[in-house]
Order: structure tokens, then C-alpha cells, then sequence
């Protein structure tokens, strides 16, 4: 079985590759900060399919009456769509944000490829590989 069949390392893969490409669009949300009518851009999250869709969402169970209630169903997660502050020059870009999307971008990179090389890592000492 090669490592890219792993289904952990694939998605590792795609997630450090998603961040590589946001990184550049980010650059470029920064390089084009005093361009007349640029409006920033970023890239959508990869979406990974859950290993049991059809599964029911978890309820908290309530085993004494002191206890609170949980929330029912399934949490609804919304974006609020951007809204950019445009300038005099009809520029949309906000340094200060683009730079702080940048910084974490580059964590979870970091974050993303540690736990690649860590699961490879795991797999040579499995397999009793020195190196």
C-alpha cells in the first residue's frame, strides 16, 4: 500500500496544498493594497467527507433534572458574507486583516505538515525503518 492511499495523508496533502495556494492569494491581496477598484479574494475551505454521513447528530443526555438541558440538533454554522470598507480609490484591502489571514494561514500550515511528518514518521518505527 503506498502513503498517498492513506486516506489521513491525503487529506494532510490536500489541506497543506490548500494553504500554499491561499498564501499566494493572500500575497496578492496584500501586493495590490493601493490598486484602484481591487477587491480581495480568498479561497474556500476543502470540504472532507465524514466517514458516516447518515450518522445522527449526538444529544446530551440529561441524567438528573439539576442538570441543564443541551441544545437540540445539529449545529448551524453560518458565514456572514464580506463586507469590505471601500476606500476614496475604491480599493477594498485591509492590511491589517489580510496580514493577520496570512499569520494563521502559515500556523495551520505548520500545523498541517508536522502532523503529516509525525504520521510518517509513526509508520517507519511500525515498520522497524531506521532513517
Amino acid at each position: 500500500m503506498a502513503i498517498s492511499d492513506i486516506p489521513i495523508f491525503a487529506m494532510l496533502r490536500t489541506r497543506m496544498q490548500w494553504h500554499q495556494q491561499r498564501q499566494q492569494v493572500l500575497a496578492q491581496n496584500v501586493a495590490n493594497s493601493d490598486t484602484p477598484n481591487f477587491r480581495p479574494q480568498d479561497l474556500d475551505e476543502p470540504k472532507f467527507a465524514l466517514s458516516a454521513p447518515s450518522a445522527a447528530p449526538l444529544q446530551l443526555a440529561r441524567t438528573n433534572a439539576g442538570h441543564l438541558q443541551g441544545f437540540g440538533g445539529a449545529a448551524s454554522f453560518r458565514g456572514e458574507p464580506n463586507q469590505y470598507q471601500v476606500r476614496p480609490a475604491g480599493n477594498a484591502v485591509n492590511l491589517e486583516d489580510e496580514m493577520m489571514k496570512m499569520a494563521q494561514n502559515n500556523m495551520d500550515y505548520q500545523a498541517a505538515t508536522q502532523l503529516y511528518s509525525r504520521g510518517l514518521n509513526l509508520i517507519k518505527n511500525a515498520i522497524g525503518s531506521k532513517g
